[in-house]
């Protein structure tokens, strides 16, 4: 029986050192600069945006989610509003001696935005704790829960604007080409919406009293708002509701539908806002978006 060839061990040179696998880096090679947080800020900011397939239906799926097995869904919010506005119109404008059929649009317009802006701001606040899971498990920017609301609060506010419609038909209103006003005036009001809600939804996040002191100041600035008074019968006292951010929205959206030009002040307010608002919400979230997984 032949026996197993045996080599000799082979010995590495003490000069030439073992080769390996792994390729070599050219010596000049310089690895690729890591972005800044500001970078992966605005580019989560960005990216979301251009996602907007997937938040408008996150945003419907939401609502669905909300009223399933009912038979009308979110025409019902529509129709408790109606009822709303029809059960306190007559009463308010006998209470401030005005005709009802200028005061019901008011009114109603009032309503209809003071429920858009109050509905963003609370909504805003839960925005991301409300994601919890999704934002643990699944890799997406931030800012498609905060646009995901946004979205939802549109779709809800496009039922409930059928109420002005049917009042405005009503009462022969008309604004004319005057009413084209209220399409800058809303994208300034969702601008800004924007900001606020990812700024609330990060502060909320880290210090969840932030929500309920949210709350209760709505309800102080429900009646600080000029939704079933005009703020022509403040009088000299005009200030008090100029100093109201709510106002000047409301006049950017309420007059063109009613025909008349919001004031320049209303729009420098709006943009004022949008300028500051924007930029200390970015520095914000630039400083603070990977600390936020650990927030929630």
């Amino acid at each position: 029986m032949s026996q197993p060839a045996v080599y000799p061990p082979v010995k590495l040179s003490q000069t030439e050192p073992a080769r390996s696998d792994i390729t070599r880096l050219p010596a000049d090679f310089t690895p690729p600069p890591i972005p800044s947080e500001t970078r992966l800020a605005l580019d989560d900011l960005i990216v979301g945006l251009q996602r907007w397939e997937l938040w408008r239906v996150l945003a419907w799926q939401d609502i669905r989610q909300r009223y399933r097995r009912s038979l009308l869904g979110p025409l019902w919010i529509t129709l408790s509003m109606g009822v709303l506005i029809g059960a306190m119109g007559p009463l308010y404008s006998a209470l401030f001696h005005m005709p009802i059929a200028d005061y019901l649009p008011y009114l109603s317009l009032g309503l209809l935005i003071w429920g858009l802006v109050s509905t963003l701001v609370t909504e805003g606040c839960v925005c991301l704790t409300s994601a919890e899971a999704l934002i643990k498990q699944v890799r997406v920017p931030l800012s498609i829960h905060v646009f995901r609301t946004l979205a939802r609060n549109i779709m809800i506010f496009g039922h409930n604007i059928i109420v002005y419609v049917v009042v405005a038909l009503i009462f022969r209103i008309w604004p004319g080409a005057t009413g084209l006003l209220v399409i800058p005036g809303f994208i300034l009001l969702l601008l800004n919406a924007t900001w606020i809600m990812l700024l609330l939804g990060m502060l909320c996040a880290r210090f969840r009293d932030i929500g309920m002191l949210i709350s209760s100041l709505l309800q102080v600035v429900f009646f600080l708002s000029p939704i079933f008074w005009r703020p022509e019968n403040l009088g000299n006292r005009i200030i008090l509701a100029e100093i109201n951010p709510v106002f000047h929205f409301m006049q950017l959206i309420r007059s063109p539908l009613l025909g008349e030009f919001p004031a320049t002040s209303s729009w420098l307010v709006a943009i004022g806002m949008l300028i500051v608002g924007w930029g200390l919400t970015f520095v914000f979230f630039a400083r603070f978006r990977r600390r936020l997984a650990y927030w929630l």
